[in-house]
């Protein structure tokens, strides 16, 4: 299954590039891995900073609640998988002793066996990609473990490929707004563009807004906010 998998495993590695930005890129990380592996469904699971975890791709809606139940029962395969940066097999969920609560929730909803693995980079973390079937023991062959592990490392590449552009084009686009918004102040108060953004910068300070915010709102309405607020 391996060898027949690697070829598949490649185009969708060149897949996940050509995917315009992390949206995309996640949604179809989830989408592709449910038919590679044979799985009945599939989520993706992205951390940002530290700690702070989010649902950012699912199959459907018993994916959307099972990753849900994790966030809100602060246990499960997929977070385990971030934490300890390891894979997680679950062969039954009636019995899974290692996250009870978690397991009885997702049996009741047809989930029987699971399969959760890292995605990382050797710079970041990036989350963790769960696998999930209606029935018992699904990822009991281990090929299937090394076939998702392997999509996963192409997968982590991708995503964080995708972030970092991502955050690149944000980066652009504020310092844009920002001159369009230093422009604005410049020609209805003739003010040179360093007295254009100390403006900004002082309203940004005072109110507890991000500069950007603050250019954006300029920008939209071309009007000044009102100081005394």
């Amino acid at each position: 299954m391996v060898e027949s998998a690697a070829t598949a495993i490649t185009e969708i590695a060149l897949e996940l590039h050509k995917q315009p930005d992390t949206d995309r890129t996640v949604q179809a990380v989830a989408e592709f891995a449910t038919a590679l592996v044979g799985a009945d469904h599939a989520g993706v699971m992205l951390v940002h900073g530290r700690k702070r975890v989010e649902i950012a791709a699912t199959t459907g809606p018993v994916v959307d609640r099972a990753d849900q139940l994790q966030l809100e029962l602060d246990e499960g395969p997929c977070l385990s998988a971030i934490e300890a940066g390891a894979t997680f097999v679950i062969t039954d969920t009636r019995s899974e002793p290692r996250w009870p609560r978690w397991c009885h929730e997702v049996n009741q909803l047809g989930i029987g066996s699971v399969l959760s693995i890292r995605l990382a980079t050797d710079e970041s973390k990036v989350g963790a990609l769960n696998l999930y079937a209606d029935t018992v023991d699904r990822f009991g062959d281990p090929d299937d473990i090394v076939v998702g592990q392997i999509l996963a490392q192409h997968a982590s590449i991708a995503l964080d490929s995708a972030r970092k552009l991502d955050n690149l084009h944000e980066a652009v686009d504020g310092r844009t707004v920002i001159g369009q918004a230093q422009g604005i102040l410049m020609e209805r108060f003739d003010l040179h563009p360093d007295q254009a953004f100390a403006v900004l910068r002082r309203y940004s300070q005072q109110t507890n807004t991000r500069l950007g915010e603050i250019a954006r709102k300029l920008v939209a309405t071309r009007e000044l906010p009102n100081w005394g607020q």
